[in-house]
């Protein structure tokens, strides 16, 4: 594949890896048991995976010097780990969020995956929302980590939030339609028998 269309493969990818993660993990949590000690068990897996493909990789490539390594700049290391930070809070989130969901469900004598299922579109469908909205107003620059203002974004912008609300919508309220299910019919009363007529 040409360089011209590379990113479009690295594209794919990401959104494969973090497609799968929510349904990998509900799967993960769910085979260790689904406990608690279940619980701190994927954050302790998922943590591992992080480390050996976010620590170990990377300082393969620079002490072996097939990279060089980057000006340490404070500001670059502080805001990279707070990314850092931020996926695995995310991470632990999910973990946590099914946890709870099932609990809930199960205290409402529902399924145990009733409410699980709609924890992934809530967050694909928040994540970028507030990612275009912080956007909106933080512009950091070289040196100023801390820069902000408004610049208005394309209108088609409000127009993709709505989409998401209306979506986020659908999905809670064919939540609530899946927990109404369909009712039986009622039996009709039966008729007093009626005698021969004279």
């Amino acid at each position: 594949m040409s360089d011209r269309y590379l990113w479009l493969l690295y594209v794919a990818l990401a959104g494969l890896a973090w497609g799968t993660y929510v349904p990998i993990i509900f799967y993960g949590g769910s085979e260790l048991g689904g406990k608690p000690n279940a619980r701190l068990m994927a954050i302790l897996c998922v943590g591992v995976a992080y480390f050996i493909i976010g620590v170990v990789v990377p300082m393969a490539l620079f002490l072996s010097g097939q990279y060089e390594w980057p000006s340490l700049k404070t500001t670059g290391l502080v805001f990279s780990s707070l990314a850092g930070v931020a996926g695995a809070v995310g991470a632990i989130c999910v973990i946590f969020a099914t946890q709870s969901a099932m609990s809930a469900a199960r205290q409402a004598q529902l399924d145990p995956a009733t409410y699980k299922v709609f924890i992934a579109p809530l967050i694909f469908g928040l994540a970028p929302v507030i990612n275009t909205l912080v956007s909106t107003v933080w512009h950091p620059q070289t040196g100023a980590p801390l820069h902000f203002g408004f610049k208005m974004p394309h209108p088609l912008l409000w127009v993709g939030i709505l989409l998401v609300g209306v979506g986020a919508a659908l999905v809670l309220y064919s939540k609530e339609l899946s927990e109404a299910g369909v009712k039986p019919p009622a039996k009709a009363a039966p008729s007093a028998p009626t005698g021969p007529t004279s």
